[in-house]
């Protein structure tokens, strides 16, 4: 019975480690570009462009400040991705597509979405604490309590581990439009490349289907992702209740098409961390396969 369940242990050990795999080829892909599109969210006067926020950052604080946040952002999202990839390949398993026994039959267009959806909102609740702290330190300019142990030390300090989960709301608005685009396309596209394009190597179309379902993601999630930075990097926010009038503050002192600001440093980071992250996937499922549990 064990074997033949959703959850059973090796397929719950498999995603896991090959979503962790993924994971830390993806945020060291990724980092320097989410630098840049927070650091555009939260302060748009000081940091009107990608050319200028990049110039910014390498002249007055170094190559290696492009990569702030990265310790608790690469260990978030281990734990966020096995919690993504294994929910949703649990889902995979309790509710399969007939169409993975042909690879040539069209897909099912409607299930990847809705499941990718709830993963998001299982998700959010996984990647918020690395998440709040990962802002609020992106946005320090400069040296001085710049280190993520420094930036916890401060939240406990303030508003004990209630700080960790600050903007909740805003998480969860953010992830579940993200991954419902995220695992929807990733299917669809491999489809697509598999039917149209059948000579193309498989790893090949792992990288290609991963990168093109990260840039819809996060062109999806984009508006809802602007006013969740700056609620998560704000010092004086709630865990619910902060999202909704962030949101509105800044269509009406901005207008709409603030909500996609920092979206050229987002698409630009997207397709190469989230081909990263496909292709480390499905490799470490490989590897496990023929190396970790036969």
């Amino acid at each position: 019975m064990a074997e033949t369940s959703a959850l059973n242990r090796r397929d719950v050990t498999r995603d896991i480690f090959s979503a962790s795999i993924g994971s830390v080829a993806c945020c060291y892909t990724g980092q320097p570009f989410d630098t840049i599109k927070v650091r555009m969210q939260t302060n748009p006067t000081a940091f009107p462009s990608v050319v200028f926020t990049s110039r910014s950052i390498l002249t007055n604080e170094g190559v290696s400040a492009l990569w702030k946040g990265a310790v608790p952002t690469s260990m978030g999202m281990v734990a966020e991705n096995a919690m993504a990839f294994g929910v949703n390949e649990a889902l995979k398993r309790t509710f399969p597509d007939d169409a993975k026994e042909d690879p040539t039959k069209r897909p099912d267009l409607v299930k990847p979405f809705l499941m990718g959806a709830i993963t998001g909102c299982c998700s959010a609740t996984v990647l918020l604490p690395s998440e709040v702290v990962k802002a609020k330190t992106q946005v320090v300019v400069g040296n001085m309590e710049a280190s993520s142990s420094e930036i916890y030390k401060k939240m406990i300090k303030r508003q004990g581990i209630r700080s960790l989960f600050v903007g909740f709301d805003a998480q969860i608005m953010r992830d579940a439009p993200f991954y419902a685009f995220f695992f929807g396309t990733y299917e669809l596209n491999c489809y697509l490349f598999r039917t149209f394009i059948p000579s193309m190597p498989e790893e090949l179309n792992y990288f290609m289907s991963g990168g093109f379902a990260g840039m819809l993601g996060w062109t999806a999630a984009m508006p809802f992702d602007v006013p969740k930075t700056n609620v998560q990097a704000s010092w004086d926010t709630r865990v619910v209740g902060s999202y909704f009038p962030e949101l509105i503050r800044i269509v009406k002192e901005r207008g709409p098409l603030a909500l996609y600001t920092g979206l050229i440093p987002t698409i630009a980071r997207a397709f190469p961390a989230n081909a990263a992250l496909f292709l480390g996937v499905e490799m470490g499922k490989k590897l496990f396969d023929k190396f970790v549990w036969p």
